[in-house]
């Protein structure tokens, strides 16, 4: 039979038609494909972090006053954290670290000190999650017995320690959580909260994988006329503990203020007279245990 003859000539291949595919390149402790880093704008990468208010969506609420805002988590778990990985937290409050956990398919073991309110925030989550993907332990983070408690469920995971440390413990007294003696913003003194603090961070230490990142989520406080730096001296602590410093980041609060009008003036009053200054920003230092 006779061959079939097209008419039409193959163009050569020029070498700029071709589009190469880059393979992925990540590090050890993210999903961020560093070979498409231009794609990653909605991570931040400095030191001065601005939102204009918080999330109410995807679970999230602000029924709950001290807990921080979901755009911490989103920030800290897709820079720090891979798909699967295990977040402790261990000040878990209204459950903004599992809730994020959830949206962003990571995992989740949060210890809260109040019972009622461990069992008001499990209702946020399905029966099934509560079983695989989010744990809430009730205990006091400081003791021993909340450390057993986590690394049985860490077990169950199948992980033998967490991928992110989450701290966010109270600003001191400045707002009274409960009633309980072990309860961070109950203790006598400042000095005391800092040792509680520690406590609860050697803890989490003993408990994060090595090479992962921890973060402490933190304010300072106004007393006796004069500023109560903790966010600088739960960082010194942490730093004595073995972690290694990576960032100081300062957040804007003022996107989550309730006091308005009166109550505003009457702080700038009180400013001007007392010759202080209105806090307008909190801290999220960040570092890796090595």
């Amino acid at each position: 039979m006779p061959r079939f003859k097209s008419n039409t000539k193959l163009k050569p291949i020029k070498k700029a038609d071709l589009q190469v595919v880059k393979p992925v390149k990540t590090t050890k402790y993210s999903d961020i494909n560093l070979n498409a880093w231009k794609d990653y704008d909605h991570i931040k990468t400095d030191t001065l972090w601005e939102f204009p208010q918080r999330l109410r969506e995807h679970g999230h609420s602000n029924e709950y006053h001290g807990n921080y805002i979901p755009q911490i988590a989103q920030q800290l778990y897709e820079r720090f954290t891979k798909k699967g990985d295990i977040v402790l937290d261990l000040f878990f409050g209204s459950g903004t670290s599992g809730i994020e956990a959830i949206n962003m398919d990571r995992r989740c073991i949060g210890v809260e000190l109040k019972p009622e309110l461990a069992e008001k925030v499990s209702e946020k989550f399905t029966p099934k999650q509560l079983v695989t993907d989010v744990n809430i332990i009730c205990a006091d983070s400081a003791s021993e017995i909340a450390v057993e408690k986590i690394k049985t469920r860490l077990e169950i995971m199948g992980e033998e320690k967490a991928q992110l440390l989450i701290l966010h413990p109270p600003y001191d007294d400045i707002i009274k959580f409960s009633d309980r003696p072990e309860d961070l913003s109950n203790c006598e003194n400042t000095e005391k909260f800092y040792d509680l603090f520690e406590q609860v961070a050697k803890n989490g230490y003993n408990l994060l994988e090595k090479g992962r990142f921890a973060a402490l989520i933190i304010g300072d406080s106004y007393k006796n006329s004069e500023v109560q730096p903790l966010g600088f001296e739960c960082m010194a602590r942490m730093m004595r503990l073995g972690f290694r410093l990576k960032a100081i980041i300062v957040k804007d609060i003022q996107g989550n203020e309730k006091a308005k009008g009166k109550t505003a003036n009457l702080w700038r009053y009180r400013a001007l007279a007392g010759g202080f200054y209105i806090f307008k920003h909190e801290y999220v230092m960040v570092f890796q245990k090595v």
